[in-house]
């Protein structure tokens, strides 16, 4: 049955489900890393495509920009479309100095100044989570490539232009290793909708050192790179 947001019916959603922000990445996922892909959703634009990655049946589904349109996305997914793992496969802004642009950041957690981590139980504020078994998949899988790889947790932020830069230095302290805007949110669906979920990116920029002046072929290249690594995350 057909949500305001996914018109197509709950099997033509693959259970594991890509979701990169931008719905043009999505469709580059299906053309170029799917088999079978076909187009089973187009509404605003938030193109879902269906095939096989490998063999396993996937989807890719774009979430577009921030947790209120994540949790949209990823809600319906999980509670009227049989999806069981979503995998965010983006980019982010480096935080810790441990991490440099082009590395892979698989999120095991996330902070956030979003009201999802608070608005559930009044008082306290979730720990927002990756699912263990992704985890592991998606750091195997980044290993694998030879890729360097940084697991921790990131900082999910309702705000991308934000005068609040004085707090980056505590994050940066708490070990906290890059910023994003979409985690958070896909966490805190899978938690409540009891299923699973990971957030792979790629450092595209980095707010201590300035660096980050990159080509759109190295973007693409850094995108396939954190790709991989989510189709090992939904796989495992």
């Amino acid at each position: 049955m057909a949500t305001p947001h996914i018109a197509c019916e709950p099997g033509d959603i693959a259970p594991l489900v890509l979701m990169p922000g931008d719905p043009k990445r999505a469709e580059r996922i299906a053309r170029t890393r799917m088999e079978g892909a076909r187009l089973v959703s187009d509404v605003r634009g938030i193109g879902a495509w269906t095939g096989t990655i490998d063999g396993v049946p996937m989807t890719a589904m774009a979430s577009g920009m921030g947790v209120p349109s994540l949790s949209i996305y990823a809600t319906e997914l999980f509670t009227q479309f049989g999806v069981e793992r979503i995998c965010r496969v983006g980019t982010c802004g480096g935080i810790s100095r441990k991490v440099a642009v082009k590395d892979v950041v698989v999120a095991s957690a996330a902070h956030t100044n979003s009201s999802v981590a608070t608005i559930d139980v009044p008082g306290v504020s979730l720990s927002l989570t990756a699912s263990f078994d992704m985890l592991r998949g998606a750091v195997d899988a980044a290993r694998a490539s030879g890729k360097r790889v940084h697991v921790g947790p990131v900082y999910t932020s309702d705000l991308f232009y934000s005068s609040r830069m004085d707090i980056v230095p505590a994050l940066d302290k708490l070990g906290t290793l890059g910023v994003e805007m979409e985690a958070a949110g896909l966490f805190a669906c899978a938690l409540a909708a009891g299923k699973e979920a990971a957030a792979v990116l790629t450092v595209s920029d980095h707010l201590f050192d300035g660096s980050g002046d990159l080509t759109s072929e190295e973007r693409e290249s850094l995108f396939q790179d954190s790709l991989e690594a989510a189709i090992g995350a939904l796989k495992a």
